[in-house]
Formats: C-alpha cells, structure tokens, sequence
C-alpha cells in the first residue's frame, strides 16, 4: 500500500474575486521507504501540498489517502490521529521556548506507545546525536543557532518513528556539509524504517539523494522528464 496516494487535488485560498487557485489537478504515489524531492519556484504551491498531505488542512477537492487512511472528508480528530504517525520538519523550527533542546525532541519520543520516562530521554538523545548536537542537550532555543534550531527540530521529528516524513527546506538553514549529514540520515531512516520521505528543497547539492524529483510549477506538477 502506497503510503500517500493523491487523485485530482486541487485547492484554493479566498473568496469570490479574491479566489485563489494554488494547485490544480495534482495526482502522486510516494512507496514506503522512498524518498522523493519536490522542486520549483517559490509560491507554486509546494508547501501547501506538504500541509495537505500532512493532514493540516481540510482537503477541498480530490482524493488523499495517507498511511492508509482517507484524508478528504476527514473530520479534525482523525487528521490529528494520522498526523500523530507523520514526522514533520518546517522552516520556522516550531520549538517550544521554554523547553531544552532535549525536552523539545522528546516531544517526539513521547509519541511511541510503551515507552517509558527513562527510554523516552534516551531515545531523544539518541536523535540529538545523530544530528551532532550532544553538547548543545541542556541549551534552551535562544542560546541556540538558526543551523542548530533545525537540527532540533529535525531530531524531534525522528525520534517519533515516522511512518511517513515531510520536510520543508530541512537544508536552507545548515551549512553544506552539515545539510549533507542531514539528508543522509532522513534517506537512511527511509531504508531502515520503511519510511516514506517527502523533501520540498531548492538545494541543489542534496538532489542525488532522491529515488525521485517531481517539479511543480504555478500549481501543478510537470510531467517527468
């Protein structure tokens, strides 16, 4: 079973004269294990297909199946079900201020059923590691880099055990061979875990990691090359 399958998507911003159309006509299968990359200017819709896909907004036309589950017609609490198996890396970091960087990526471990106090911290340390932050554990977000920021909130995605990963720009803020690392890392989680990996990127140094690259333009995507 795929783990996203998408016919006919489309979706508008607005009203009336204000009407919007940001994606039109989109259909897509991502496997379990596969990472794929979506690429294209800013403003064509990337963004909005990773929130849709990842169960934040109602879908308006068409039909979404994630993990399984039929996304369009789905009320708010079975999208907040599903969006409790889906791991997500977005630009603004979305870390809690108050929390340590381990207490913010043990968000993440808190997810997996069974676990308890002690194997959650560990799990979230084990995570901090590997994005190479062991000697930044104890540091609160503001003590912390924008580079940093990212790998915290990479590493808290990870630590849930996604079943599917969606990732906007994870690399826009992380220097070249740090973002490398990165990449590494979400592509060996894919193999591993059989997870489904979707990038949205414009770096062009982490397109080799890819089984796939769609390209999406004005709202829809192009046909393979």
């Amino acid at each position: 079973m795929p783990a996203v399958e998408i016919q006919s998507l489309s979706h508008a911003f607005g009203q009336g004269e204000m009407l919007r159309t940001v994606l039109q006509n989109i259909s897509l299968k991502i496997e379990p294990g596969e990472v794929v990359l979506l690429t294209g200017p800013s403003g064509c819709g990337k963004t909005t297909l990773l929130t849709l896909i990842g169960a934040l907004r109602t879908v308006q036309q068409g039909t979404v199946n994630v993990l399984g589950e039929r996304l369009d017609g789905a009320g708010r609490r079975r999208r907040q079900q599903v969006r409790r198996r889906i791991g997500m890396i977005f630009q603004g970091h979305n870390l809690l201020r108050c929390l340590t960087a381990e207490q913010n990526v043990q968000m993440g471990s808190d997810l997996l059923p069974d676990l308890g106090y002690r194997a959650r911290r560990d799990e979230a340390r084990h995570w901090l590691r590997s994005v190479g932050l062991e000697d930044q554990m104890g540091k609160l977000p503001h003590d912390l880099s924008g580079g940093q920021k990212q790998r915290v909130a990479i590493a808290r995605a990870l630590a849930a055990h996604p079943r599917l990963l969606l990732a906007d720009e994870p690399t826009a803020a992380l220097d070249g061979a740090t973002g490398r690392e990165v990449v590494e890392l979400l592509r060996r989680l894919a193999r591993e875990q059989d997870c489904a990996v979707l990038i949205v990127t414009h770096d062009p140094r982490i397109l080799d990691v890819a089984d796939r690259i769609l390209r999406m333009e004005d709202g829809s995507l192009l046909p393979p090359d």
